[in-house]
């Protein structure tokens, strides 16, 4: 079965439309348009991806979820004024938000 960028798109397509998504693509070659998801890409592939083997699509998914949870409970965050999500949470629990 052939899954090419053509066949993909057009899933996509369909998928979207079917539930009311609309698509919006950044331009080709300006990461900018879209700079929180270029940069969550480059820490993934330098703090997960670039750093492991993977045995096995089972172990890639096992180390690639080690990742996001450490990720999203205990790194620090910029948008979080450096904080990690579990320290601007209490805080935020601390202030009644």
């Amino acid at each position: 079965m052939c899954y090419g960028p053509e066949f993909v798109s057009k899933a996509l397509d369909r998928w979207a439309y079917k539930r009311g998504v609309m698509l919006d693509f950044s331009r080709l070659g300006k990461p900018i348009d879209n700079g929180f998801v270029e940069s969550f890409n480059g820490r993934l592939r330098d703090e997960c991806l670039d750093t492991h083997w993977f045995l096995s699509l089972e172990d890639a998914r096992s180390k690639i979820e080690a990742w996001r949870r450490d990720y999203n409970a205990c790194h620090p965050h910029s948008a979080l004024g450096h904080l990690t999500p579990q320290e601007f949470a209490a805080k935020a629990a601390r202030k009644g938000c």
